[in-house]
């Protein structure tokens, strides 16, 4: 079958910088989407993004649908002709859908008799003629919050569009995509190339716009070549630069034409802590920051803020080759020295006043209208902090200085300019007043892990500060009924809870969650009483009734059961081997600890790789079943009230003496949190079990006997439920 290239291009205005990947990926497997749904085969996909543009080439693209047989059942036969063998108007309307006369018709039997049936060929379409659809189908679909029109045309996307380009292989696809009319004509860089570029192939498209375009339309390609551009930029001066991938990423989609430039700060401004020079030149001003360069054996690149020595040089990424760097350099430095200027001015005003006396000013803002103030957030995360200090190995009367203090550097002047910074300002500030050096370090700790794969508190006092400050959150957002909703989380409360995972799993912690949950819960509930009777008082309104308390709490439920849902995504997502089964049975006895359950979890994993596991779960079911049914029964069940002289059948003594030579010694496993060895202890227990089943009638005529049996059952799945209930697992 003949093949063509194909190219689609969407020339807009500005594309938002840190959504054009995105926007690229989807842009390009909608395309990818639609050939296939439609049948047409093709061969190598090439995504491009540039700040004006979003293009797709794909090679060797089908130049027709292949044909389609078509299978089309009928009416019944009985309904389709009369008693004299006539069609009805049933079966000629069938044939007529079809295109065929009744006697081209053929017929079918199946079970319920038979039927009239249609067998033929739908000759596929020219590809051509899908190609608008397709892409205008994909576009629809960009993950695109929230669209704009522009001009007097109804056409909606994320930014104005001004061309199109569609061709396959050398000729024009007749289009008119979101108002605009498709053709072989695009556009270069708005400065050095801004007139129109014929294209006269897709496979011709990235070398014509780089050549005559100066536009590199491959994301990765540029962001290669500024890579190596500011690397080797930085090398010329003697220093090294700190490439972050994020704002590689930004500026790669900011440029089209990247031409690094180097520019020069102040000396002085060396002085400011290097988070704030970092934040100013690299997340304000989307410049490189660079550093000295590491010494013979270093770590290098990888090392350290602290262990870095930052340089007055910066390197930033200009869209055009200037007739003039000098003026484009100059223009640059004379756009951040204000900024530094400012953090400077900042950060010295700052130190004049303790972060300790900023306590106060805490009580005027608002965390949530419902839970109060960060002041009172603050004393609900203390008291938190203090329960947990013990279990992180901390001092608790410095974990509850900590949490004093966590919150304050909000109220700073630097922190106001640069919201990124809190935490890290705080560790600066508590250092300047002298506090003890674990809770200046649990300032900027509180906030860890900030996100997947983020470092974890390095004290015991910023670990139980992280610990209460997240469930302190999450809590009290339960609490209040805004827990999050399908994509809506606009307190970063799956954040927390996974944060809170990471710090008792990775450091081996032994939380008792609900405990701490409760304990959070009713302090949560204090204030958010406190909070509606003194609105209610400063409104004028009669003081509401008291909040119900009650006990077990259902909300405490709720949250216990959300940050195990983020646990289960957490072993789900790994390569572990672990399913939502394996999840779901260690979840049914709710161990208090995820550290526990992370031991109970593993340890059945272990378990169903043994020979015996698979029969032993199926015995669980069985038991499971068995003791269902008898207490749906109203027959009692208690695992305690056996006695070895109602014990008849030589299986079911077997079982009992079985289980008790295992038992003392599995309790002590279990005891001691070794749930492999318990498990591989009780799988011991196979022959017996396999054996009761076979010989012994459980449900007995004998009242006794049958509550015996019971009994004996109850406490072998007793000792099984210690670690997990394997009557969940699959047969």
């Amino acid at each position: 079958m003949s093949t063509r290239d194909f190219l689609v291009e969407i020339g807009t205005e500005e594309l938002p910088p840190k959504s054009l990947p995105a926007l690229s990926q989807a842009f390009t497997d909608g395309v990818v989407a639609g050939l296939a749904a439609a049948g047409v085969k093709h061969g190598a996909v090439q995504p491009y993004a540039a700040p004006r543009r979003l293009a797709v080439l794909v090679k060797k693209v089908a130049e027709r649908q292949p044909d389609q047989e078509i299978r089309r059942k009928g009416p019944p036969v009985s309904a389709a002709f009369d008693a004299t063998g006539k069609p009805t108007r049933a079966a000629t309307a069938f044939a007529e859908s079809c295109g065929v006369a009744v006697a081209e018709l053929g017929r079918v039997q199946e079970a319920k008799g038979e039927f009239l049936h249609y067998v033929g060929t739908k000759p596929g379409a020219e590809t051509a003629s899908l190609l608008a659809g397709l892409v205008q189908a994909s576009l629809d679909r960009l993950p695109i919050a929230k669209r704009m029109r522009w001009g007097g045309g109804t056409a909606e996307f994320v930014r104005p569009v001004h061309w199109v380009v569609m061709l396959f292989g050398a000729e024009v696809v007749p289009a008119t995509i979101l108002g605009v009319e498709a053709s072989d004509r695009t556009r270069g860089h708005r400065f050095m190339a801004p007139k129109e570029i014929r294209l006269t192939s897709p496979a011709s498209y990235a070398k014509k716009l780089e050549s005559a375009g100066s536009v590199i339309a491959d994301f990765a390609a540029r962001r290669e070549r500024i890579r190596t551009g500011v690397h080797a930029l930085a090398a010329e001066h003697g220093v090294e630069a700190i490439v972050a991938d994020a704002l590689l990423d930004e500026v790669t989609a900011l440029v089209e034409w990247p031409v690094p430039l180097a520019g020069r700060f102040e000396e002085r401004f060396l002085e400011l802590p290097p988070e704030v020079l970092i934040a100013t030149l690299q997340d304000h001003q989307r410049y490189f920051p660079t550093r000295e360069c590491a010494a013979e054996g270093s770590a290098g690149p990888t090392r350290g803020l602290a262990a870095d020595r930052l340089t007055s040089l910066f390197i930033t990424v200009a869209n055009l080759e200037s007739r003039d760097p000098a003026q484009v350099r100059a223009g640059n430095e004379r756009v951040v020295r204000p900024r530094l200027s400012d953090a400077a001015f900042f950060w010295d005003t700052d130190r004049r006043q303790p972060l300790a006396a900023r306590r106060e000013q805490l009580a005027a803002v608002t965390f949530q209208a419902q839970l109060g103030s960060y002041a009172d957030k603050a004393a609900r995360v203390g008291a938190l902090a203090q329960r947990l200090a013990p279990l992180a190995g901390a001092d608790a009367a410095l974990a509850a200085r900590a949490a004093e203090l966590a919150k304050c550097d909000l109220l700073t002047g630097l922190v106001g300019e640069f919201p990124e910074l809190q935490g890290t300002m705080g560790t600066y500030y508590a250092r300047h007043d002298g506090e003890p050096a674990d809770v200046a370090a649990a300032m900027g700790e509180q906030y860890l892990p900030r996100f997947a794969g983020d470092r974890l508190p390095a004290t015991g006092v910023g670990t139980a500060l992280a610990l209460a400050d997240k469930l302190d959150t999450i809590v009290g957002i339960f609490a209040i009924g805004q827990k999050p909703s399908g994509t809506k989380d606009p307190f970063a409360l799956r954040r927390a809870a996974l944060g809170v995972l990471r710090l008792v799993l990775e450091k081996r912690l032994d939380l008792d969650l609900p405990a701490t949950i409760d304990a959070a819960l009713a302090a949560a509930r204090d204030d958010i009483e406190r909070v509606a009777i003194a609105n209610a008082e400063k409104a004028g309104k009669p003081r509401p009734a008291g909040v119900a308390r009650l006990n077990p709490d259902p909300v405490a439920a709720e949250v216990y059961d959300y940050v195990m849902e983020r646990l289960r995504a957490h072993y789900l997502e790994g390569a572990d081997g672990i399913t939502t089964e394996m999840f779901d049975s260690v979840l049914d006895r709710r161990p208090a600890s995820p550290l526990d359950f992370d031991a109970r979890l593993r340890a059945l994993a272990t378990f169903l790789q043994l020979p015996d596991a698979a029969a032993l779960a199926a015995a669980n079911r069985r038991i499971a079943n068995i003791l269902r049914k008898a207490v749906e029964a109203n027959v009692a069940v208690d695992a305690t009230t056996l006695r070895s002289e109602l014990l008849q059948d030589g299986a079911e003594r077997e079982l009992h003496a079985a289980l008790e030579r295992v038992r003392p010694a599995a309790e002590r496993m279990l005891d001691a949190r070794d749930y492999a060895s318990a498990m591989q202890r009780l799988a011991t227990l196979r022959t017996a079990v396999d054996a009761f089943f076979d010989k012994v009638m459980v449900m007995a005529d004998d009242p006794a006997v049958r509550a015996n049996r019971l009994a004996l059952l109850a406490g072998l799945r007793t000792l099984f439920l210690r670690v997990a209930d394997l009557s969940r697992l699959p047969g």
